[in-house]
């Protein structure tokens, strides 16, 4: 029985500390409490914390924010108008404060991630140490040229491609309808119905050197994903927009490419639609 025990590997080390809430968190309070908390323990641990580093520690935080999707929601019959009440952490629940092992390592795979957007098969790939781990849906930019009173010009629509890296986060996105100016805080989803815009980061990457203006954000439009509709945005579902999120600290390098020819699931190499018609290779140049 010795020799059996002795051969037994040792049991992982523990967490640095274990913070258990003594409130409820919604997502209203949740950026001040998550970098309140992280600037708390990163005087205490031999690592460099961050809100992403402490929540990528405790998954379980994005699924908990992933279901307070507008049409998750709806499926369990619950119409939500705003999601700023809506509680993601209970009293009790517990957040882990990774030990310095375990930190570094999760560090390493953060810093590895690349989001990957390939605008004619409409998908976003979160890559990780050159494995894609996540595959998500998205619209991007109209085949089309308009007049935007944001950039007082006419401008292309078509989503830019390029390499570069996440610059911003807006976590209190205020919104503005690139047309003509005009401010707004409500929008029509799917069903018709009417909500305040809730309240989730938008992310900024910068391409070639330069920022485009278009951001990766949620629409609360999910019916156009797959779909060239917005105004060079690249859209995705309320649930996949937090989990971009904490796998894209500043830094992330990002990649629109605009490849026709892809491998499908079944390991086929297939030819995609030329949505504009012409490759955008030169598009922002």
């Amino acid at each position: 029985m010795e020799a059996v025990q002795d051969a037994l590997p040792p049991p992982p080390p523990p967490p640095f500390a274990a913070f258990v809430l003594t409130y409820d968190v919604t997502i209203g309070c949740l950026f001040y409490f998550l970098d309140t908390l992280a600037a708390h323990y990163d005087t205490l641990v031999p690592y460099k914390m961050s809100e992403h580093l402490l929540v990528r520690a405790n998954p379980w935080v994005i699924d908990s924010l992933e279901n307070t999707d507008y049409y998750r929601l709806k499926e369990k019959g619950i119409f939500n108008y705003d999601n700023r009440p809506l509680v993601v952490m209970q009293e009790g629940d517990t957040l882990f404060i990774p030990n310095e092992t375990d930190a570094l390592a999760l560090q390493a795979r953060m810093d590895s991630t690349v989001l990957d957007i390939n605008i004619p098969e409409f998908k976003l790939r979160i890559v990780e140490n050159g494995d894609t781990i996540y595959t998500l849906p998205v619209r991007v930019g109209q085949n089309r040229k308009r007049y935007l009173l944001a950039t007082d010009r006419v401008t292309d629509l078509r989503t830019k491609t390029g390499k570069g890296s996440i610059i911003r986060h807006s976590k209190d996105p205020f919104f503005r309808d690139p047309v003509d100016g005009r401010l707004f805080n409500i929008t029509e989803r799917d069903d018709h119905k009417k909500t305040r815009m809730p309240l989730i980061p938008w992310i900024e990457p910068e391409l070639n050197g330069r920022r485009t203006g278009q951001m990766i954000h949620p629409t609360s439009n999910p019916k156009s994903l797959g779909k060239a509709y917005s105004n060079g945005c690249i859209g995705t579902k309320e649930a996949d927009a937090w989990r971009i999120y904490y796998y894209a600290p500043l830094g992330t390098r990002v990649v629109v490419r605009y490849d026709l020819q892809v491998v499908n699931e079944n390991g086929d190499t297939i030819r995609l639609k030329d949505i504009y018609k012409d490759a955008l290779t030169k598009i922002d140049e």
